[in-house]
């Protein structure tokens, strides 16, 4: 007669490995409930160590969205890897999938559903598997919604949610965050405590005290304005126009009559 597997028994097992709940019942009953039994079985199928797997940068994968018919909603997902090779495997890509299905269909709270199948593949492909992120956008108040992945590793993707402008301005943003890394919209968003801590170390930088005293305020703002708000990772508005370098996004924007009203910018390249 076969042993009954507890709960607590499989946790047990789970803990030690770091397999999914459902190899360790299965490897649970094929030993009749052995623990050190069932953890051999797991090594010897690949499925233990996810634990320690889950250390492990995923770097490679796939960045995935889709946008619905009349833009009013879009969703994105990024599912990460270690190697190349595994993110063209056919199981990984249908579990990005999945998870792009899920989080379109219930949100971005969804993925959590798929941790044990995730743990599972970890465990059959050998490597960390991990969803890196998801986001799930609905249009409001006139907005339309762009995304953009970089080809052809499809590891870098934007979706974004815009006013105003129209579906060639609003991808060609999303194209433009995805080079540009803004942390902030606007400078209205950028916390004060932050421009302060930055304006302090260029006001006191060799650069500065080597001016006049009375031009020092003046070069700082400059400085503030060209090295932090506009730089890569700085603004959006602020930042030049990866299409023409001679516009700000700010320009393009008040030129089009439109806003961004949000975005989320996903990269697995680290």
């Amino acid at each position: 007669m076969a042993a009954e597997i507890s709960a607590q028994l499989v946790r047990e097992l789970r803990d030690q490995t770091g397999a999914g709940m459902m190899d360790c019942k299965r490897a649970l009953q094929d030993t009749n409930g052995d623990v050190e039994a069932a953890v051999v079985l797991l090594r010897e199928k690949g499925m233990a160590n996810a634990a320690k797997r889950a250390d492990r940068a995923t770097t490679e994968g796939l960045v995935g969205y889709r946008l619905a018919d009349d833009n009013s909603r879009g969703t994105m997902v990024a599912v990460g890897c270690e190697t190349e090779p595994v993110s063209k495997n056919e199981e990984f890509q249908a579990f990005a999938k999945k998870a792009l299905d899920l989080v379109e269909a219930e949100g971005i709270d969804a993925v959590s559903q798929l941790d044990e199948e995730r743990a599972e593949l970890s465990g059959k492909l050998g490597e960390n598997i991990a969803i890196a992120g998801a986001a799930r956008f609905e249009a409001v108040d006139g907005g339309r919604l762009a995304a953009y992945v970089h080809p052809p590793a499809n590891k870098l993707g934007v979706l974004l949610h815009v006013r105003g402008g129209d579906d060639e301005l609003a991808r060609n943003l999303a194209m433009h965050i995805s080079w540009s890394d803004p942390r902030w919209i606007g400078r209205e968003d950028v916390p004060d405590d932050l421009v302060a801590a930055e304006r302090e170390i260029y006001l006191n930088s060799d650069e500065v005290q080597s001016k006049p005293e009375q031009a020092r305020e003046k070069i700082v703002t400059g400085m503030l304005d060209k090295r932090f708000f506009a730089e890569r990772g700085g603004v959006l508005a602020d930042q030049p126009w990866i299409h023409d370098g001679s516009l700000t996004v700010g320009k393009v924007l008040g030129e089009a009559g439109a806003e961004v009203l949000e975005f989320q910018r996903f990269s697995l390249a680290g």
